[in-house]
This record gives C-alpha cells, sequence and structure tokens, in this order.
C-alpha cells in the first residue's frame, strides 16, 4: 500500500456528536470493497510498521513498559523511518489511547467475552479496528493486511477470525459503532468513558478535579478529548547553556507558548537535535517547564544558595533547576531513591556546569527532613504520582493504573512533603508538585500535611501569581494559591503546582 494510504486522520474530516466531543474523522470513502478480498488473495504477511505497532503493544502488556521507551529504539534497531515511523508510531499510540473504545466496538462483534480471547489476537484486532475506524487507511487495506500481521504473529487459524471480526467492523462507520456502545451504558460517565476511552474511575476521579479546581464539569468531553490526541515533543532550553532562539534555530520547532525556555518540535526525533545531544536541552513538557520555572522565582527569605529536588528521577526537572541554580550562584542537590534513576540524574546533568550540581544522591527522601532539618533554601518535591496528568504521552497508564494505587501513593505524597518541610530552612520554599490532577494527590495532600504541623509552621504562596508573571495574564487559571494546568486548556500535561514557605523553627 502507498505510504498515502497510511496518514493518521486530521483536519476537515473531523467531526463532533451534539454534546461537543471530537469522535473522529470518517474513514476514507471510495475502497469499493469493504475487507472483500478472498483470503487466498490476502497477504501471506504484513508490513514492519504494523509488525513493530504490535511487537509495541506486547511488549507493553507483558513487560509493564512504557510504549515512549519501547518504540523508539525498536523503530532503530529494525530500520524504520520517514512515513513507515510516522505510521507505526500513530497506530501503536493511538490503539492504546483508544483501547476502550475499540474494546466495546469489538465486544459487538463476537460471541464470547473480551477474556476469553487470547491476549495477542485481541491485539491484532485493536489495531486493526484503529486503522478501520481511526486512521486514513482504506477499509481492503486495514483488512488484509491485519489479517497478514494476524499470520504472521498469532497464526493462520487465528487470522480467519480476524477476518471475520475485522469485517463486520468495516460495515460500520464510526458514528453509528459509538452510538452502539453509548447506548449500552448505564449512565452518562459510562458513555463518556466508553466513547472517550477511558476507565470509569479516571473518568470520575478528572470530573472531580476540575470542579474542585474551580473549572466548569462541562469541561470534562474536553479533557477526555485531549488526553486522546497526539501531543507535540517539546524541548526545555536550559538558561545559561542554549537559548530559545538558538534551539530553535537547531530545528523546525515554533517558541513554547507558556515557558521562555520552551520550544515545540514540528516533528518528534528529537535525538536529532545537537543541543540534546550534548544535554544543553532537552525533552520536557512545556507544563513541567513552568511549574519548575515558578519554583525558582518563588521568594524566600535569606539566602538562596542550597536547592534540593527531593525526587529528580529521571531528572528532566533536575537539569532545568540545576540550569537556573548556575545563573544564579546556587547548588542543587539531586535525590533519587532508586540508583538506576540516579544514573539517569546524572546524565540529564551532564552538560549542567560542575559547580552548579553539588552531588546526585541515593537516599529516601522521606528521611532527608530528619537527617538534614533546615539544610536547605529550596526544596521541590515532584512526588511520584499516579501520572493521571500525563495521559496523552504514556496512553498505557490509564489501564495499569487503580483506586487503590492512589491510596498508596498518596500516603507516600503527604510523607515526602513533611519531609521536606523540615528539610527546608525557616524562611525557605518548598513547591510541591504532580503530574496528576487527582485531588486525593494535590489539594488533600497538602491540606493533610499541613493540619498534622503546629500552627504558624508554613504559609502558602501565591503560585497563580507567579505563573502569570511567567505565562502572561491571559492564560487561563483558577482564582486560588496553588496552580492547576490542563491539556484541553494549556496544551500541556495536567501538571499541579503547590508553593509553601516555612515560617515557623
Amino acid at each position: 500500500m502507498s505510504a498515502d494510504d497510511r496518514t493518521p486522520q486530521r483536519g476537515s474530516d473531523d467531526r463532533r456528536d451534539a454534546k461537543g466531543r471530537e469522535r473522529g474523522g470518517a474513514r476514507a470513502r471510495g475502497e469499493g470493497h469493504r475487507g472483500s478480498l478472498a483470503p487466498s488473495e490476502r497477504r501471506k504477511g504484513t508490513d514492519s510498521a504494523r509488525l513493530v505497532a504490535f511487537d509495541v503493544l506486547r511488549e507493553v502488556a507483558d513487560s509493564d513498559a512504557y510504549a515512549n521507551l519501547v518504540l523508539p529504539p525498536m523503530l532503530r534497531s529494525r530500520g524504520i523511518s520517514g512515513r513507515d515511523a510516522a505510521f507505526a508510531t500513530e497506530l501503536a499510540y493511538g490503539t492504546l489511547r483508544l483501547r476502550g473504545r475499540y474494546d466495546a466496538i469489538i465486544g459487538e462483534c463476537v460471541d464470547r467475552p473480551l477474556d476469553k480471547i487470547d491476549a495477542p489476537v485481541l491485539d491484532v484486532l485493536r489495531l486493526g479496528a484503529h486503522q478501520l475506524l481511526g486512521m486514513r487507511v482504506p477499509s481492503h487495506a486495514a483488512v488484509s493486511e491485519t489479517v497478514g500481521l494476524a499470520r504472521d504473529r498469532v497464526g493462520a487459524g487465528s487470522a480467519q477470525f480476524v477476518n471475520a471480526v475485522l469485517r463486520k467492523i468495516s460495515r460500520t462507520e464510526l458514528e453509528e459503532w459509538l452510538e452502539t456502545v453509548e447506548a449500552a451504558q448505564p449512565d452518562e460517565i459510562a458513555k463518556m468513558s466508553v466513547v472517550d476511552s477511558h476507565p470509569q474511575w479516571i473518568t470520575r476521579a478528572l470530573r472531580d478535579s476540575l470542579v474542585g479546581s474551580g473549572r466548569p464539569v462541562d469541561e470534562l468531553a474536553s479533557l477526555l478529548e485531549a488526553d486522546n490526541a497526539s501531543p507535540r515533543v517539546t524541548l526545555v532550553a536550559r538558561p545559561g547553556l542554549v537559548t530559545q532562539d538558538e534551539l530553535g534555530e537547531q530545528v523546525e520547532s515554533r517558541p513554547g507558548r507558556l515557558a521562555p525556555t520552551a520550544v515545540v518540535l514540528d516533528g518528534s526525533d528529537p535525538g536529532a537535535v545537537p543541543a540534546v545531544r550534548s544535554g544543553l536541552a532537552g525533552v520536557q513538557d512545556e507544563g513541567s517547564q513552568l511549574v519548575t520555572l515558578a519554583f525558582t522565582q518563588a521568594p524566600v527569605e535569606g539566602a538562596d544558595a542550597r536547592w534540593l529536588d527531593m525526587c529528580a528521577g529521571p531528572g528532566g526537572k533536575a537539569a532545568l533547576l540545576a540550569a537556573v541554580a548556575g545563573t544564579r550562584g546556587a547548588r542543587v542537590v539531586a535525590n533519587e531513591v532508586q540508583p538506576h534513576r540516579a544514573d539517569l540524574v546524572d546524565r540529564a546533568l551532564v552538560a549542567v556546569p560542575a559547580d552548579s550540581v553539588e552531588r546526585v544522591q541515593v537516599w529516601d527522601g522521606r528521611d532527608i527532613g530528619e537527617q538534614e532539618p533546615g539544610a536547605y533554601d529550596r526544596v521541590l518535591v515532584d512526588a511520584p504520582c499516579t501520572g493521571l496528568g500525563a495521559l496523552r504521552r504514556r496512553p498505557e497508564s490509564r489501564w495499569r493504573r487503580t483506586p487503590a494505587d492512589v491510596k498508596v501513593l498518596a500516603t507516600l505524597q503527604r510523607e515526602l512533603l513533611t519531609s521536606a518541610l523540615h528539610a527546608v530552612r525557616e524562611g525557605g520554599v518548598v513547591g510541591y508538585v504532580t503530574c496528576s490532577p487527582h485531588l486525593a494527590e494535590t489539594r488533600a495532600v497538602v491540606s493533610d500535611v499541613l493540619a498534622a504541623l503546629p500552627e504558624g509552621f508554613v504559609e502558602m504562596l501565591d503560585a497563580r501569581a507567579l505563573v502569570t508573571e511567567i505565562a502572561g495574564t491571559d492564560v487561563p487559571l483558577a482564582e486560588r494559591l496553588d496552580v492547576q494546568l490542563w491539556p484541553h486548556l494549556h496544551g500541556t500535561d495536567a501538571m499541579h503546582l503547590t508553593l509553601l514557605r516555612r515560617t515557623g523553627a
């Protein structure tokens, strides 16, 4: 098939339902025969791009790997580039994002529960469904190539089953399928969850987070839709090492909208950018850059020379912190509890001047407040979290996380924030950051920690004012002291920032 048959849907074909939700474009028309090739006429195998997409899905399922870490090296090792790499990327990521939607549609086309279908076969069906309903792949090609993939990876018997199911899917347009699976749901949350491919508990949590952060509940549909969009790769120009303009000259790109350090790539291969290869720049979401910069601008009382990144792995924020510290005569201690992640921090800091990094250490952050009380002027707690704010970039996370994870992580987050407030000196500042908007990981953590401390020990700073000072007054932010960013409003991951100044001894 030609490369033009493999273009992900965009532009004028996109449609929205009566509730304003984007439901994907109509599939390319004029194919003539929807998957009607006889088995003897079908390919025995398929192309390398589809094989890569399947292998990524299986590695993600079998080893709890992340697709954004598995796919690039697999493409390089197999010599896949250009249009084929773009096709494989959209096929793998799109299938992972919309798995819930496709599972509901596949369920309408089979006579058994999905958990009775072998997992590799189900992945083949999902890949076929995404080509039919989410990409500009002619139906006959989508069916034929996916049957070839099934023959190659799961056997001829399963290929016949795949052929039958995909032909059923191909006979109905996406809009009609969505109406069918919606009608089978008991309530509005369930309908939105299946159409926009989120587990119901996440849909509810995002609804509650919007309302709790001062946003109208009717933004939920736009938020779910934004989670299913393919994000652009964003680079950070590390201050003192490379400027935003200098970085932009090295690659086709545009300046970021919010952070003066951000450069948004037109393509998707940051490894080809000289400044990234040398460590002068890195890959970092613009929201992550913005909250880090706001933290560095928070006013401290007295000295501002020793900073701690309490949860530094894999090193993106640590490198930005150290670069800023280097321009201000400060030094950073980068702490990480896991040795292999501490190694990643070392690599991220490779281009940062040595005199702006005191050390990279492997400690449990929960112990630092007791081991080094009052030792730091600034402490950043980029706390481990569910990652519900980065579902665009890590689509498999939505299918791995459970409500039980929130409870476990919230306990850890409270312990880390408490430790940070003891590790910072009186007059110093703590930044609490998560890449999750879940209220139990953001506002509830902060309020619980403050309630357990003596009165007058901590005051909350105006993070909103600092973010506005950096990003501009037209950035939509709730009238609160803390800041919650959103994919559908800001085009960033859903980063949360609370700034606290220690005021008590």
